[in-house]
């Protein structure tokens, strides 16, 4: 059984999870690369929620290396390794541990809010997209990957039962981390449809929203903030 907070369950486990995460999510690598190329060409200041490890961070350090870059995890063990994998440097680098919900107001604006595998711990997805829209410059993109509910429940069970046989297939999870897997979902995570994702994004004021990548409960999504 998982007890404490989702940043506690992904701080204990900060020296497995890029093992964990590849042996867990069909296709991890694919998805972010894929949503490395919908990044766009030019982008001055950037806030990725999630670090975590900082698979994704470093990608982004690599696509705007002369912006400002803003890493923000619930975690202060997984803050600690992506700075240690970026370096310090507190001319582009700033590392914030805390919940998405309380950004401080102080912190934007952005050109570009982006994730990979975070929003689905939060729950009030309306206020966090409100947030963010607010955090945007006119003309800023929002992207990120997550974990989606299908659209009715059948098509979520399909989507659930094909990511548990991927974890369960040879090489892959043990059935201890598998179980572990399960009770975070149950205990953390708070999953929401591609519609009613559009919904919700649309209700806070973004257009042109997309889904460009889709893989069983996986997803990339795509949206801006108008000039």
């Amino acid at each position: 059984m998982i007890t404490g907070t989702a940043s506690q369950y992904f701080g204990s486990i900060v020296d497995s999870y890029d093992s964990l995460i590849r042996r867990a999510v069909p296709r991890y690598d694919e998805m972010v690369e894929r949503l490395t190329t919908y990044l766009p060409p030019q982008a001055r200041s950037v806030l990725e929620l999630g670090c975590g490890t900082g698979n994704f961070s470093v990608s982004l350090s690599g696509a705007y290396p002369s912006s400002t870059l803003t890493f923000v995890d619930g975690a202060e063990e997984m803050i600690r390794t992506t700075a240690h994998r970026l370096g310090e440097d507190r001319e582009r680098f700033t590392f914030l541990t805390s919940r998405f919900e309380d950004l401080e107001p102080g912190i934007g604006p952005f050109d570009l809010i982006t994730s990979s595998i975070s929003l689905h711990h939060v729950d009030d997805k309306q206020r966090l997209y409100d947030l963010l829209f607010s955090r945007l410059t006119p003309g800023g993109w929002l992207m990120f990957a997550d974990q989606m509910r299908g659209a009715s429940e059948e098509i979520h069970e399909i989507n659930w039962s094909q990511w548990l046989a991927f974890c369960r297939s040879s090489g892959q999870c043990s059935p201890d981390e598998v179980q572990s897997l399960l009770d975070h979902a149950e205990a953390h995570d708070h999953y929401t449809s591609l519609q009613d994702h559009f919904t919700l994004l649309s209700g806070a004021g973004f257009t042109q929203l997309d889904c460009v990548w889709r893989n069983w409960i996986w997803g990339i999504v795509l949206a801006r903030r108008e000039e």
